[in-house]
């Protein structure tokens, strides 16, 4: 059992799918940095002094000064800004992942269009003649048209 588990965990796939989650795990890091450090403090400007990772809607009565001031008081809350956040996320990701994929698509070679054939074979004597022929040239049987 051991041998085999080792067996299928050196596969090159499973490896490649291991490197492939680690990889995407940090890329999907660098991503939330982009969005929370450099993308959404413009726009927050852009809007008039807005932090989208501080927009919520407290469902507790009690007033609170930020999103931290209502998570340590354990009051619940629906965190909207994080989630536009999120959201923004997921459209880059998307869109890198649209851009690689749509290159690696024209680096792989298209299979060329298969040739229409332009003869066909004589029922009568089997040779090569012109697919609008009606009469073969070699045989002179007259052939009929499917």
């Amino acid at each position: 059992m051991l041998k085999e588990f080792k067996s299928f965990a050196m596969k090159g796939n499973v490896l490649d799918m291991a490197i492939g989650i680690i990889i995407g795990a940090a890329f999907g890091r660098i991503v939330t940095s982009l969005v929370n450090d450099i993308i959404m403090p413009p726009i927050g400007i852009i809007l008039g002094q807005v932090d989208f990772a501080n927009l919520y809607i407290n469902l507790s009565g009690t007033a609170y000064a930020s999103l931290d001031e209502a998570k340590k008081a354990g009051a619940a809350t629906i965190n909207y800004g994080l989630f536009i956040n999120t959201v923004i996320d997921f459209l880059i990701v998307a869109f890198v992942l649209f851009l690689i994929i749509r290159q690696v698509n024209r680096w792989t070679q298209k299979p060329a269009p298969a040739a229409v054939p332009t003869t066909k074979e004589c029922p009568f004597c089997c040779t090569a003649i012109p697919i609008k022929a009606t009469r073969c040239p070699n045989c002179t049987s007259e052939l009929h048209l499917n």
